[in-house]
């Protein structure tokens, strides 16, 4: 470096390495980034510790124009921050740059959801496992009934496991479920997840001593007494793999979200949604608008005079 920014950012990191005891990886980080940072600014002949705030921003843009994704925009700038507030508070500058800089966007990841024919897929295969009357039916009977179940109300898989004996007992077509905060909430079943459900409560009945006694749905011999969710998660996997489906993809959590984003895909509206969810901020359900998005986008191309004017036209 041709200026004394090279000197700065060496006294810069010696003091995190000093004071904060920033670890090496950290430090080496930074070293690049603010390398990267010199390196823009010596192209605009702007020395990097004399460098305004629209100097910044600029390089900001810049990344972003060359792919970089937002997380990594925000740690380069995190790594600015820390370099000028450090000028700032030895007297080598008299304001800080980054201080009206805001942080990039960060598109909110949407969730992996599986489609309505791998579900159909998953559920075919587990109910004709269940028919089969070899030894182990009645796990495999007991996957379907987690499944249906799951499918059927979007529970979380906390919940799922947990679900009291009683409601065997329940002969209507809803379900109450005890969520986070132990709030409750009633969830309807489908048809057969009902039967499936009268099914599975009579082979409990036959296979597990006592089962009358036995307060969990789904009991274990583990210590919570009911089934881990993670023997839950292991099984639809191995499920999943000899249906011919990805089973990277596929957890008790993407069928949580297949449920709600069908329901929607289906014409339901995002409150009825996030009260089946249990979500208690319609916000955490609005992770699922891209697929009102696109269902709205194809009402619009399908029912709108204009586009249907279009349509004759071609």
């Amino acid at each position: 470096m041709a200026d004394l920014t090279r000197a700065h950012i060496e006294a810069f990191l010696e003091m995190m390495s000093a004071e904060r005891g920033a670890a090496g990886n950290t430090l080496v980080s930074y070293e690049h980034d603010l390398e990267d940072l010199f390196g823009f600014m010596a192209a605009r002949r702007v020395q990097t510790i004399e460098a305004s705030s629209s100097d910044l921003r600029a390089y900001l843009t810049g990344l972003g124009k060359s792919g970089f994704a937002p997380s990594s925009q925000a740690r380069r700038l995190s790594a600015m921050r820390q370099f000028y507030k450090f000028l700032y508070a030895e007297g080598l500058r008299g304001d800080d740059p980054t201080a009206v800089l805001d942080s990039p966007a960060k598109g909110r990841t949407l969730p992996k959801i599986m489609s309505e024919e791998e579900v159909t897929r998953l559920l075919t295969l587990a109910a004709e496992e269940a028919d089969d009357t070899s030894p182990g039916q009645f796990s495999r009977l007991r996957m379907l009934t987690l499944l249906e179940l799951l499918y059927a109300t979007g529970m979380r898989v906390s919940e799922l496991v947990s679900l009291p004996a009683r409601v065997l007992d329940q002969e209507g077509r809803f379900l109450i479920v005890k969520g986070k905060g132990n709030k409750e909430r009633l969830v309807p079943l489908s048809r057969s997840a009902i039967e499936t459900v009268r099914r599975y409560g009579e082979a409990r009945r036959a296979e597990i001593p006592d089962a009358d006694d036995n307060p969990w749905l789904f009991p274990s011999s583990g210590k919570e007494g009911y089934l881990p969710r993670q023997v839950f998660g292991r099984d639809l996997k191995a499920l999943a793999a000899r249906a011919g489906l990805k089973t990277s993809a596929i957890s008790p959590h993407v069928m949580r979200h297949a449920f709600a984003s069908h329901l929607l895909q289906n014409g339901a509206d995002l409150r009825v949604v996030q009260e089946l969810l249990g979500h208690s901020d319609i916000s955490t359900t609005q992770i699922y608008t891209h697929v009102l998005e696109e269902r709205l986008r194809q009402l619009v191309q399908t029912h709108h005079p204009l586009a249907k004017l279009a349509k004759n036209r071609e």
